[in-house]
């Protein structure tokens, strides 16, 4: 089962973070068809959010046809975001996890690989696009 976590820093909503995080763990394969999310009233709970919050992404993912609630049983995914890139994830991780060592050992916080990260990203991006 999925664990929320809320990023006051972030500058995304709440309910935002809570649909990108179901979200990625779609696409990560993390949960898959069948699985239940948490009560509206664990995430509340875990996190110390109002129930609307909660109420409010589960609602756009059923909205998206990702979830579908079930009155008295919970809400449960309906979809997977998985694709044929899923294999190539794990050497991907381990290239990754030995890119945050190098920057840790460059004195870097997390805040700044964030933004390096960040930065590259859309440069990247903005260059295929060109």
């Amino acid at each position: 089962m999925i664990e929320f976590h809320l990023d006051s820093g972030s500058g995304v909503s709440p309910y935002q973070q809570l649909v990108r995080q179901v979200r990625h763990a779609l696409r990560l394969g993390l949960l898959r068809e069948g699985d239940r999310l948490p009560t509206v009233k664990e995430v509340v709970a875990q996190l110390a959010i109002n129930p609307n919050t909660v109420l409010k992404a589960y609602r756009e993912l059923e909205h998206e046809k990702l979830v579908a609630a079930r009155p008295g049983v919970g809400t449960f995914v309906t979809a997977t975001l998985t694709d044929a890139t899923l294999a190539a994830h794990g050497p991907l991780r381990q290239e990754l996890r030995r890119w945050l060592a190098k920057a840790r050992g460059a004195g870097l916080d997390d805040e700044s690989i964030e933004a390096l990260f960040m930065t590259t990203f859309r440069n990247t991006a903005q260059e295929d696009i060109a």
